[in-house]
């Protein structure tokens, strides 16, 4: 099982199921992994928070019944995170990172960062944050800084949640690296959002070092080839 504290010598290539043939997704899976894959992405939808249901708490317990050694790295783009962390921690992800967005003081009784975390924690998974494209670094940090040492991972937005598919949004970069200056080497900086083998190239030189691929990878006739070139984007 990938350890993601360890500094990792190039960029973790995180495959998003999303873009996925559903009706085949164990399959689907094997192949990526097979390729170099490092861990899997798996968006959560509510249909609120963004536009979109996707990934009930039986796709996390089937994928990781299928595949029991493999990093699950899930993604709640949800207004109400709390209802989610135990189930999906029993039905095996890894790490789970909610909204800066639903979080307090961004938001006048909104999610308490710290207190979440920490029952992420006693769940028994690791934890992060995430940031969307309007979020400005430093409305970030009024969230993010307090928990610092308490996560293992911050997640950059390079689309709006929601659909597979968007045109990357090089405006965030900036955020990325303001994040890895404040950071330093021991937290992950994860970028989700239209990263192809061009863009994933200004992400690492930004900070990233876990890169989500959708539909670049998915739809490539070469996946290996994919995979081999986010690998490649810090060299």
């Amino acid at each position: 099982m990938l350890k993601l504290c360890d500094n990792p010598p190039h960029p973790l290539v995180s495959v998003s199921i999303l873009s996925a043939d559903f009706g085949r997704m164990a399959e689907e899976c094997r192949d990526v992994l097979s390729r170099g894959a490092d861990l899997l992405h798996m968006d959560v939808m509510d249909g609120h928070f963004a536009p979109n249901l996707t990934m009930g708490v039986d796709m996390i317990r089937g994928v990781r019944r299928h595949l029991p050694d493999t990093y699950l790295d899930v993604h709640l783009m949800v207004e109400r995170p709390g209802d989610y962390v135990e189930d999906y921690a029993a039905a095996g992800a890894n790490m789970l990172t909610f909204h800066v967005e639903v979080c307090e003081p961004l938001v006048s009784g909104g999610i308490k960062a710290k207190d979440l975390i920490k029952r992420v924690h006693d769940a028994g998974a690791e934890a992060g944050l995430v940031v969307n494209p309007p979020t400005g670094l430093d409305d970030a940090l009024r969230v993010i800084e307090p928990v610092l040492s308490d996560i293992q991972m911050v997640l950059v937005m390079s689309v709006h949640p929601g659909r597979s598919g968007q045109k990357f949004m090089p405006e965030v970069l900036p955020k990325a690296a303001g994040l890895r200056q404040l950071a330093g080497p021991d937290l992950r900086i994860e970028m989700d959002g239209g990263l192809n083998t061009q863009t994933c190239r200004d992400a690492a030189a930004h900070g990233v070092d876990v890169m989500v691929t959708a539909s670049a990878l998915f739809g490539s006739d070469d996946r290996t080839a994919v995979i081999d070139a986010f690998h490649r984007s810090n060299a």
